[in-house]
């Protein structure tokens, strides 16, 4: 058995590239299948909880006949952040390595270095695009374990909004704007998200999501507790490409309304609209006075119960045609 070198997409602006991954200490146990059903799917995405992680492994970085070596945090995790001016923009490849008995493991993924361009989004996950019903943590476990990613829902009219935003403002449609997932689930879930927004034909995007779980206690609080890391990840994103007016898309069912406000004031001149789904029957008053507050900050607000409505929105304020 050999370790298992997981790698994520990255970013780059003119002047450094961040790009990250894991580390597993070897397992017999398979990778996890997306086509299994039911029980089998349980299965799966309990092993997913249930990885371990190897601490201060080597891991090695392959960039342009360079080679940059680290070695993995506590809980496996690796990240290079380094200087980077290199020509090439859209989204570019890069490889990292560790060794195991003298036998290399390499791993290829991709990074995005964004076109010239005037916007970017940010989007959460869970009930922004798909259907989680985290407002029922019961159900929301349930569907996890038992509905694999071709199973899953996603909300009808959501990947034409975030297709026609990717186009946003572009004449060369081959050129997207950035897009970047940020979600309170765990690391664990990524090929899982990865998989669904390729399925559902849902622009590409970086994934920032939270430390990585090997517990299997930690399924069951999956994408619950603290969200403030989901803030330090949109404040991040906004410091990296500082020049990018950005739109915020995420929905009712937690603080994301709460967090967006807290940008909003932070950067009052980068945000241009905000979007916030309605999870449930009625819109929630909390929130509604949020919005509010952000519209007074200039920024366009959109709280809708159907992606029809955000996309009428858009037109209207000059985002999409």
């Amino acid at each position: 058995m050999k370790p298992i070198l997981k790698l994520y997409r990255g970013y780059a602006n003119e002047q450094e590239l961040i790009v990250m991954g894991h580390v597993f200490k070897p397992t017999s146990k398979e990778d996890y299948d997306f086509q299994k059903k039911n029980f089998k799917n349980a299965i799966s995405v309990i092993r997913m909880f249930r990885i371990k992680t190897q601490a201060n492994a080597d891991v090695y970085l392959h960039l342009n006949g360079k080679k940059i070596h680290t070695r993995t945090l506590h809980d496996g995790y690796f990240k290079f952040c380094i200087p980077y001016s290199e020509l090439g923009t859209g989204w570019l490849e890069y490889k990292v390595s560790i060794f195991y008995e003298n036998e290399a493991i390499e791993e290829t993924s991709s990074f995005i270095k964004p076109h010239i361009g005037n916007y970017g989004f940010i989007s959460d996950i869970d009930d922004t695009f798909i259907v989680s019903h985290t407002r029922n943590p019961f159900r929301k476990l349930y569907i996890l374990l038992f509905r694999n990613v071709f199973n899953r829902k996603v909300f009808e009219d959501v990947a034409a909004h975030y297709q026609a935003l990717s186009s946003a403002g572009r004449n060369n449609k081959m050129e997207k704007n950035a897009f970047f997932y940020v979600s309170s689930s765990e690391w664990n879930l990524y090929r899982f998200i990865t998989q669904f927004t390729e399925i559902n034909e849902l622009p590409r995007a970086v994934l920032l999501l939270k430390d990585i779980k090997t517990s299997l206690t930690d399924l069951f609080i999956t994408g619950r507790g603290d969200h403030n890391h989901k803030f330090e990840k949109i404040k991040h994103i906004l410091e990296f490409y500082p020049n990018l007016q950005y739109t915020l898309l995420g929905d009712d069912s937690q603080h994301d309304a709460y967090l967006y406000e807290a940008i909003c004031k932070i950067f009052p001149v980068n945000v241009k609209a905000v979007y916030i789904r309605q999870t449930g029957k009625h819109k929630k008053e909390k929130i509604t006075a949020s919005l509010n507050n952000i519209s007074e900050l200039d920024v366009a607000i959109c709280y809708f119960k159907k992606s029809s409505e955000a996309i009428a929105h858009s037109k209207k304020i000059g985002l999409i045609f």
